[in-house]
């Protein structure tokens, strides 16, 4: 036989078992285990996102959420600190961000409201509930009314309950260590979550006297690491612009010593290992209470949606 007829036979020899063993891929591929050669991981990166604290300028969080769900998306799992877990457990209940714009919409005024309109609007009038003087409990005000309205809206009653894993960051204020909530009531732990220190009431929870988390992770995207392939991180900290002479008020001597902190712990994480992406809105001259400024606030964040929904884009492709 000559040397050319050998070849043709191994070629087609070769031909025949690679469509048999093509068929054996097809048949027999769902049947073999994950970490096979025969099979093919087509599942795409699991996302995790990390919404981070700041009072009102948490508002902000609501625009990166329509991110995700304008390019078709849900996060794998969400950690979020004091208001960036409020609004997180929101949008893991099963809540869309433009959802979550319309309950907030509902508790606050907005610019466009004159003085007739927040006169006559009966749901603004709870805003006198959610305000329960506390002085001598540690604290000045007790969130806990606000916290029961605002879940008023969503079915999820408990961790368990939710669309979306969710882990929410306190601190132990005596044992001066984070605390990482993610079974149980969902309102208790939220409330914690955000129990500034002299603003709220801490919080007793599971044997432990909680305060907010941003005391010791504003924002917590390394809770994200053992469960995703992306990291996003959400900083809504924002900038105050103001004559650095001033002599603060109460409420910003407060929040303001709260802030130093808090970028001085992120500053720290983010040298050690960063997220994967990481996201600043640049947020100007908005104070922690200053809930009346929703607008503005969605405002400025929007370019900051822009640069997300760029980012995932790049992610997905």
């Amino acid at each position: 036989m000559s040397d050319l007829n050998i070849v043709r036979r191994k070629i087609v020899a070769l031909f025949a078992l690679t469509t048999a063993f093509g068929g054996l891929r097809r048949v027999f591929g769902s049947l073999l285990p994950q970490d096979s050669p025969l099979t093919e991981q087509t599942t795409e990166p699991r996302i995790g996102i990390a919404l981070g604290s700041g009072g009102a300028k948490g508002l902000a969080h609501i625009l990166m959420l329509e991110a995700f769900d304008e390019l078709g998306i849900k996060p794998h799992i969400i950690a979020g600190t004091s208001m960036g877990a409020v609004i997180g457990s929101l949008y893991a209940s099963g809540l869309t961000g433009k959802d979550i714009r319309k309950v907030i919409d509902e508790l606050v005024i907005s610019e466009s409201d004159n003085l007739n309109t927040v006169l006559f609007r009966k749901d603004l009038l709870k805003w006198i509930n959610f305000i329960e003087p506390k002085i001598g409990s540690g604290g000045l005000v007790d969130g806990g009314n606000f916290m029961q309205h605002l879940h008023q809206s969503i079915s999820s009653k408990s961790f368990e309950e939710l669309v979306v894993p969710l882990k929410v960051v306190a601190a132990d204020l005596w044992q001066r260590e984070q605390v990482v909530l993610e079974s149980g009531e969902l309102v208790p732990a939220l409330k914690a979550s955000m129990a500034v220190p002299g603003l709220f009431t801490p919080v007793q929870l599971n044997g432990r006297v909680l305060v907010d988390g941003g005391t010791v992770n504003p924002v917590p995207y390394n809770l994200l690491w053992p469960d995703c392939d992306i990291t996003i991180a959400i900083d809504v900290m924002g900038t105050i612009s103001i004559d650095s002479q001033e002599i603060p008020s109460f409420f910003d001597a407060i929040f303001g010593g709260v802030h130093v902190m808090q970028k001085s712990i992120l500053m720290g994480m983010m040298k050690n290992r960063p997220p994967d992406i990481y996201i600043k809105p640049d947020i100007m001259n908005i104070r922690m209470l200053d809930f009346f400024k929703a607008d503005e606030i969605y405002r400025q964040a929007q370019s900051a949606k822009d640069e997300l929904k760029m980012e995932l884009e790049k992610v997905l492709a």
